[in-house]
């Protein structure tokens, strides 16, 4: 293809990726380093017969002007960043000079709002991720041995929790493990103890949480691996099975390796996706046992105080975890690409 006829074929998605993805995380970036501005206060004083008073009003004709000169704020630089509803670095420091063990400096800094839903939201991604890829990978294999007449059955009923929208699945699931839901009454009944709530325990709930989370993304795993299946060489599989292969050694010596790229494609989905996780705190109502940097950035724009800048350098962070996620999966794969050209 010549370079000019490239040019005016990828000029739309070039623009539309500059206009919906770059601009707003410039945005994003831009407001991280700005905080508003304070009321312009004024300080008068009133006397009387019995002597004076002095009362500080809001100037709004100043403030007002104040902001009208710089929207975006006062320049706070890194200061947003390093305070303690993010990095909390002077915090942090303090804690490693105090503390005399790693686990009593991790349990203290546990207790700091970005550290705490930095903490959820790794143990989350590490787990959720290949657990559904397991999962979905197992579903796919299943589905595949089946005859014909079934398949449509099974597929309709394995692909129900991506149908269902997250927060509805989540809240769905919730209902399910209440101290009165037909989970929370049968795990109640197993482990022989009335008064235990899911909701009453953050380890409980943290395990409920991921295993929304491993439910509801499983078929999208399923969905690409079932397809990815129907590719796999017969020839090959037919040859191991003559050669005395067992069921196990073909997936894992023939079918594992055919299905790799859709694995490191699945990976890099789910890694962004689950990061990001934010619909099961709300639907479960855990903000008090689990907290994400999501969840952080919807609570600093809600309520009547809206906090831009916090919630954008918490983007601005969550960005940068995501990145640092993928890019082993990416140099992996550019390494690939490279030995294969």
């Amino acid at each position: 293809m010549k370079h000019r006829t490239f040019f005016w074929f990828f000029l739309p998605t070039g623009l539309a990726m500059l206009i919906f993805i770059a601009a707003p995380i410039v945005s994003v970036v831009m407001q991280s380093f700005f905080v508003p501005h304070e009321a312009v206060l004024v300080e008068t004083e009133n006397c009387g017969p019995f002597g004076c008073t002095k009362s500080v009003t809001i100037d709004q004709e100043a403030t007002e002007q104040l902001r009208a000169n710089n929207p975006l704020g006062r320049f706070a630089g890194l200061d947003i960043y390093l305070d303690r509803g993010h990095l909390a670095v002077s915090e942090v420091a303090e804690a490693w000079r105090e503390t005399d063990s790693l686990g009593a400096f991790f349990s203290d800094i546990g207790d700091l709002p970005f550290y705490r839903a930095l903490a959820f939201t790794l143990t989350y991604t590490f787990v959720v991720t290949p657990l559904l890829i397991a999962l979905g990978f197992a579903i796919a294999l299943a589905v595949n041995s089946l005859t014909q007449r079934l398949k449509g059955v099974v597929i309709f009923f394995s692909l129900l929790p991506m149908i269902v929208t997250p927060l509805v699945g989540s809240l769905i699931l919730f209902w399910m493990i209440d101290s009165r839901g037909v989970l929370g009454t049968l795990i109640q009944y197993l482990a022989d103890d009335p008064g235990l709530s899911l909701k009453a325990s953050t380890s409980l709930m943290w395990g409920a949480l991921i295993t929304y989370g491993v439910w509801h993304s499983a078929p999208f795993a399923f969905v690409v691996f079932y397809a990815g299946l129907q590719t796999v060489p017969q020839d090959t599989l037919e040859s191991a099975r003559i050669d005395g292969a067992s069921r196990w050694q073909q997936v894992w010596y023939v079918i594992v390796p055919h299905l790799m790229p859709l694995v490191t494609f699945v990976a890099l989905i789910q890694l962004m996706d689950n990061f990001r996780v934010f619909e099961p705190i709300v639907g479960f109502n855990a903000a008090a046992h689990a907290t994400s940097l999501s969840w952080i950035i919807f609570n600093d724009l809600g309520g009547e105080t809206r906090q831009l800048s916090a919630a954008a350098t918490t983007s601005v962070l969550t960005i940068l975890g995501v990145a640092i996620l993928l890019s082993p999966v990416l140099v992996r794969t550019w390494r690939d690409f490279k030995g294969k050209a």
